[in-house]
C-alpha cells in the first residue's frame, strides 16, 4: 500500500560527515533571527555553524529600532580569517545592509568558491521594517548570480523585480520564474505570507488551504521549471526568524548531501530533496514555538523542538528510562486518529465503498499503488538490513518480498495494461521521498516508525471498507467486490500487529530524542497516507 531522500532531520550517526556552514548575516540580540537563528538551524541539522556579522541590530519580537553596519573592511577580515583556516562547505547569506558590504561578500565568494551558496535576500522584515538601503539594491542584484539558491519572502521577491507584491500563488510563481530567468539560479518561492485561500490549488496547498513552497528554475537545471512542495499552514503568531531558519537549514542539508556522496556537487534538483527534509522540521518548529514563551510580539520558532529538555524532577527521570510496553504504540495510534477521520471523509473512500467510484480514479490509484510498492519494498529491505534481531530481519525482508509480489499481482490482474507508462504522482513521490529520508537516517527506530502507517492505517481503513461492503450484502454486482474482499486478509492484519510491536519495542530501546523523531516521522507518514488516498480525485 501507499508510502526526503537526503539526510535525516536529526542525524543519528556520529560517523557521518559534519558540514561546516558559514552564516554571513546580521545579529539579532533577541535570538530569534539573523545569525542566532542560523546557528540554531545549522546545529539542529547536524552542522557546525560559523558566523561573520554584517550588521548589529537593536530589535526584539516587536520590531527593529536601530541598525549599525560595521565597516565593510572588517567584514572582509572576518571572512578571510575563517576561510584561511577552515574549509567552508556551505554559505548562507542573510542581511547585508549596504552596497559596500554586498561588494565585500561578492569579492570573497569569487575567491573562496564554496560548494553551496544560499542567499536569503533580507530586505523587508516580517514586521515590515526595511532592512536594506535602497541604494544597495543594484549591488544585491549583482550578487544573486553567485547563489545556488535564492530564498526571498514575497515582499522581497516583489522588490527584487520592482513589482507589486503577489496577491496569490499563481502570481507568486510567475514572479519566481522572472527572477530565476534574470539571475540564472534556482529561486524558492514561499507561500507562507499568502492567505490560506490564496495559497494554490488543492493539489498544491492541500485540503482546506496550505502553505506550499516551490523551487523555480527556468534554466533547465531542474527536471521541471517549477517543483511544488506542499505543506501544512501552522496557525501561530510566533514566526520570527522563519526565513533565516529555513535558508540556513537548506544550506546545511545540501552540504551534508555533498559530503555523504563523496564531495560530488549535487544537481539543482537536489534542492527538492533538501526542502522535503527541512520543511517538516520547520513546520514542527512553528507548531511548538509557543512553548518557548519568548517576547510579547512575533516570537521565535522552536529550533530544537526534537530535543528532550533536561529537568531534575523524578518524572523526567522516569521518562528518560523509556515508556512501558505498549505505551508508545498507544500514543502513536492516538496521534493518527485525526488522519484516519480525514481518510474516512474522503470522496475516494466513500465512492469505493458504495461502488460509485469512477474507473479512471480506481485505475490511477492502483497504478500509483504499484509504483509506491516498488519503492516501499526497498525501504523495508533497508529496515531488514538495520534490524537488531534475526526475527525482525526476517519480518521486514518478508514484508519487502510481499510488496513486490503484490505489485506484480496489481499489474497482472488489475491494471492489465490500462495504465501504461505511469509515473509517480505528487503524493506518491512525496511519500516515497519521506520514507527514503527515514531510511537514510541511520536510525532503525525512526525508519520503523515511518513505515508503520502503511501497515496500520491501511489495515484499519481496509477492515472498515470490508465491513461496510459485507454489511451491504457483499453483492457480486459491486464493481470493486473482488478488490474489497482482499481487505479481509488476516495475514496482513497479523503482519500489522507485528510491525506495531516492533515499533513499540524500538521506542523502548531508543533515547528520548529518538522517540521524538519517531513520533514526527510517524505523523508525517500518516499525513502522506491521507494525501495518497485523496490523489485520485485530484489527478485522475
Amino acid at each position: 500500500m501507499t508510502t526526503s531522500s537526503f539526510l535525516p532531520i536529526f542525524p543519528a550517526r556520529a560517523a557521518a560527515p559534519i558540514p561546516r556552514v558559514l552564516s554571513i548575516a546580521g545579529s539579532d540580540p533577541s535570538g530569534g533571527a539573523g545569525i542566532q537563528a542560523d546557528l540554531k538551524s545549522i546545529a539542529a541539522h547536524g552542522g557546525y555553524g560559523m558566523a561573520a556579522i554584517t550588521a548589529l541590530t537593536a530589535q526584539n519580537t516587536r520590531g527593529v529600532t536601530a541598525v549599525h553596519t560595521p565597516p565593510a573592511a572588517f567584514l572582509t577580515a572576518q571572512l578571510d580569517a575563517i576561510s584561511d583556516d577552515i574549509t567552508v562547505d556551505a554559505v548562507k547569506i542573510g542581511m547585508l545592509g549596504d552596497a559596500a558590504v554586498i561588494d565585500a561578500v561578492r569579492s570573497w565568494l569569487e575567491k573562496a568558491r564554496p560548494a553551496v551558496v544560499v542567499v536569503d535576500p533580507v530586505m523587508v522584515a516580517t514586521s515590515g521594517d526595511r532592512l536594506l538601503e535602497e541604494s544597495a539594491e543594484a549591488a544585491l542584484h549583482a550578487l544573486l548570480p553567485y547563489a545556488d539558491l535564492v530564498t526571498p519572502n514575497l515582499a522581497e521577491l516583489a522588490v527584487l523585480l520592482g513589482e507589486p507584491a503577489a496577491r496569490d500563488w499563481t502570481a507568486a510563481l510567475e514572479q519566481g520564474k522572472r527572477l530565476a530567468a534574470r539571475t540564472g539560479t534556482t529561486v524558492l518561492v514561499k507561500g507562507g505570507h499568502l492567505d490560506s485561500d490564496d495559497s494554490g490549488e488543492a493539489g498544491e496547498a492541500g485540503p482546506g488551504g496550505g502553505c506550499p513552497d516551490a523551487l523555480v528554475n527556468t534554466a533547465g537545471l531542474l527536471a521541471q521549471d517549477v517543483v511544488v512542495v506542499p505543506g501544512e499552514r501552522v496557525p501561530t503568531r510566533n514566526s520570527h526568524g522563519t526565513g533565516c531558519s529555513l535558508s540556513s537549514a537548506l544550506a546545511t542539508v545540501q552540504a551534508a548531501g555533498i559530503l555523504q556522496s563523496g564531495n560530488i556537487l549535487p544537481a539543482a534538483g537536489d534542492w527538492e530533496a533538501a526542502l522535503r527534509v527541512v520543511k517538516p522540521w520547520l513546520q514542527e518548529a512553528l507548531r511548538t514555538a509557543g512553548e518557548l514563551d519568548v517576547g510579547t510580539g512575533n516570537g521565535p520558532v522552536h529550533h530544537f523542538h526534537h530535543v528532550q529538555p533536561h529537568t531534575r524532577d523524578h518524572g523526567a527521570a522516569a521518562a528518560a528510562r523509556g515508556p512501558a510496553a505498549g505505551e508508545f504504540a498507544a500514543a502513536l495510534r492516538a496521534s493518527a486518529s485525526g488522519d484516519l477521520d480525514a481518510i474516512y471523509g474522503l470522496d475516494f473512500i466513500r465512492d469505493l465503498a458504495d461502488g460509485t467510484l469512477r474507473e479512471k480514479e480506481f485505475t490511477y490509484y492502483l497504478a500509483q499503488d504499484a509504483l509506491y510498492l516498488n519503492s516501499y519494498s526497498r525501504v523495508l529491505a533497508r529496515a531488514a538490513a538495520m534490524a537488531p534481531t534475526e526475527a525482525e530481519q526476517l519480518f521486514w525482508a518478508r514484508s519487502a518480498q510481499n510488496c513486490l509480489e503484490v505489485e506484480s499481482e496489481l499489474h497482472r490482474s488489475w491494471l492489465d495494461g490500462r495504465a501504461p507508462g505511469a509515473t509517480p504522482g505528487p503524493a506518491t513521490k512525496s511519500y516515497v521521498d519521506h520514507l527514503l529520508a527515514a531510511s537514510a537516517s541511520g536510525s532503525y527506530a525512526v525508519l520503523v516508525a515511518a513505515v508503520l502507517p502503511c501497515f496500520w492505517l491501511y489495515a484499519e481503513v481496509g477492515q472498515s471498507l470490508h465491513a461496510r461492503f459485507a454489511a451491504a450484502g457483499a453483492s457480486e454486482a459491486h464493481p470493486y467486490a473482488a478488490w474489497l474482499r482482499t481487505y479481509a486478509d488476516e495475514e496482513f492484519a497479523a503482519a500489522t500487529r507485528q510491525a506495531v510491536a516492533y515499533a513499540d519495542a524500538a521506542a523502548r530501546a531508543a533515547s528520548a530524542g529518538e522517540r521524538d523523531a519517531m513520533a514526527l516521522a510517524f505523523r508525517q507518514s500518516c499525513r502522506y497516507e491521507v494525501d495518497f488516498f485523496d490523489a485520485p480525485r485530484l489527478h485522475a
